[in-house]
């Protein structure tokens, strides 16, 4: 794919070589090792649509002042075949590169034969890698935090795609370990309680309907008391009473352990059904769901403590094994098997990475984590490292918490109902375009307070339908044309050299930059890069079809040249927004 944006960086540094070594040869510059120089776009476009330090730089090794070497430079440069009409000196010995009309038309021309592969660049070179994100407990629903995981790591994953890269999306199932105990524990509190006099009571004074029976014993505390250390939403009641309307009353006369081990085996399938659900209601699909437990039962867990000691990297210290992980950057050592022998979650953790890089073989693992898990980085990379593996190969991508805004005011669900703020009853707020957008729209390290009010207006004010509405506006403006028989379609690249208004120009400026884009995100893991490209976009088009009519344009081939550039803005406005994974409505 095309990136004029990077060819005319490489001419312009070639353009400088060239010239710097015809200099050479005829005897008006010394033949001493060149420094490197920078390329750079100017902020003032008045300094040239690039301008090098080259000058600048060489005025040691040449003995001459930069604006004279800058001279020299201009003298020899030959600018035939290339994108640029000229170059002219500022300063001190600046060489500002101006891009010619043949740059501006040939943008236009590739993004409309590139269609919806415009952006796309090779940068990734097939490179494989995992991004992992959301692996939302499955012992309850997705929270708040999981909606904005969910966004910037399918984001991220389809930016790697777009940018080269082989990529698949996994959710870690956390199927094994103390919150699935917690799991049991809490479903066959809430199950015997059912059983008992007081919850037959309950579900024959409620009909048997669910949603009366949780309110019904979330709310009495006192007659159906919970220890602190079980997980007290509903969900966990609605769970036992759905397993007593199956299966009744029986599992109550067995062994606690069997009890637990059943109703685990009866809610976990289904939340995790339910996470799918949601998720994929979200538009996020998983190429993997990887369970936990299967580390446990082929052993991994296991080998990764015996790996870790044959390595010297442990020790024992009142019974329990102990990772050295302070010897490699962590600010303590940590335990990785207790006194009892029951493995801390941090080994399961290790096992699972291990697996991502060595087992399975990926070139990069991302991981898209919460604020909390900030100093969870420097053990795993300590653990990697201990194992023999690139601890580089991993990267994580922390975000900031989310506060969701209603009224101008924190925005809450009733405590007293037990439902908490989930992805299921955002998305039942708000349009899913809204929260893809929202959530990517400032860096994942960076607090945000989500506007619920503004995500469901509609107006320039809501940058997704201020986005969407620039789509819809030129396919309204196509449609218009090509009813009244209109060729939209046919056109010549040299035609569009005609486009020279300062709105034409930026915003075939803005276009050319979307690979560019795509790029960085990928490289910065910054999903916000995107959502703020396609606001830029929007922008400079609204301006652009504000300032210089399409349908009256002053001469038939200027109105030719216009249409064809919103063609061109339509396709960069798709491509984003496939890359979001949201709609690209064509009325509005």
């Amino acid at each position: 794919m095309a990136d004029l944006l990077k060819l005319a960086s490489s001419q312009a540094r070639e353009i400088i070589l060239d010239s710097l070594g015809r200099l050479v040869s005829l005897g008006k510059a010394p033949a001493e090792p060149l420094p490197d120089f920078i390329i750079e776009i100017p902020t003032d476009k008045s300094h040239g649509d690039f301008a090098a330090n080259a000058a600048m730089v060489m005025a040691k090794a040449f003995r001459l002042a930069p604006r004279k070497i800058a001279e020299l430079i201009c003298e020899e440069a030959v600018l035939d075949g290339t994108y640029f009409e000229r170059m002219e000196i500022a300063g001190p010995g600046f060489i500002n590169f101006f891009l010619s009309k043949k740059w501006f038309s040939a943008v236009a021309d590739t993004v409309i034969c590139e269609g919806d592969g415009y952006g796309r660049t090779k940068t990734g070179a097939g490179k494989r890698v995992l991004v992992e994100f959301v692996s939302a407990n499955p012992t309850g629903p997705m929270h708040i935090g999981n909606a904005r995981g969910g966004a910037i790591g399918d984001g991220l994953a389809e930016i790697l795609d777009w940018a080269g890269y082989s990529v698949e999306r996994e959710f870690y199932v956390n199927d094994a370990g103390n919150q699935i105990e917690k799991f049991g524990k809490s479903l066959d509190l809430r199950y015997m309680q059912l059983c008992s006099k007081d919850g037959l009571a309950v579900m024959a004074k409620s009909g048997n309907e669910t949603d009366k029976i949780c309110e019904a014993i979330y709310n009495d505390s006192e007659t159906f008391p919970m220890p602190e250390d079980v997980y007290l939403g509903m969900d966990i009641i609605a769970h036992a009473h759905n397993f007593f309307m199956e299966n009744g009353a029986g599992l109550s006369k067995q062994p606690e352990e069997e009890r637990r081990k059943q109703l685990v085996a009866y809610a976990l399938p289904k939340n995790i059904d339910g996470l799918e659900k949601d998720l994929g209601k979200y538009r996020i699909t998983y190429d993997t769901w990887f369970r936990e437990s299967t580390l446990h039962n082929d052993g991994s867990v296991k080998k990764i403590v015996e790996m870790l000691t044959e390595r010297g990297y442990t020790y024992e210290k009142e019974g329990a094994i102990w990772f050295k992980s302070s010897e490699l950057g962590d600010e303590k050592d940590r335990v990785l098997v207790r006194a009892n022998g029951i493995p801390t979650y941090f080994v399961p953790d290790i096992a699972y990475h291990y697996n991502k890089l060595v087992t399975r073989g990926f070139d990069k693992a991302i991981d898209i984590f919460g604020a909390d898990h900030h100093g969870y980085i420097p053990r795993m990379k300590a653990a990697l490292t201990a194992l023999g593996v690139d601890a580089d190969r991993l990267d994580i991508v922390i975000m900031q918490m989310v506060n969701l805004v209603k009224d101008g005011e924190k925005y809450k669900l009733s405590k007293r109902s037990g439902k908490a703020i989930t992805l299921s009853t955002l998305l039942d707020e708000i349009p899913i375009d809204a929260a893809r957008f929202f959530f990517n729209y400032r860096e994942p390290n960076s607090h945000f307070d989500f506007d619920l009010d503004l995500a469901v207006e509609k107006s320039s004010q809501n940058p997704v339908f201020y986005v969407q509405y620039a789509h819809a506006r030129i396919c309204s403006l196509i449609t218009a044309l090509r009813v009244s028989g209109y060729d939209v379609e046919s056109y010549n690249a040299e035609e569009l050299d005609i486009l020279d208004k300062p709105q034409e120009i930026e915003l075939i400026r803005h276009l050319a930059s979307l690979p560019e884009v795509i790029d960085s995100a990928a490289k910065t893991y910054d999903p916000s890069k995107i959502t703020k490209y396609a606001v830029e976009l929007a922008t400079l088009f609204h301006k652009f079809y504000d300032a210089c009519s399409v349908k009256n344009a002053e001469t038939e081939e200027l109105k030719k040249a216009r249409l064809v550039l919103c063609r061109a803005v339509l396709q960069a406005l798709r491509n984003t927004l496939s890359i979001l994974k949201i709609d690209k409505p064509e009325k509005m």
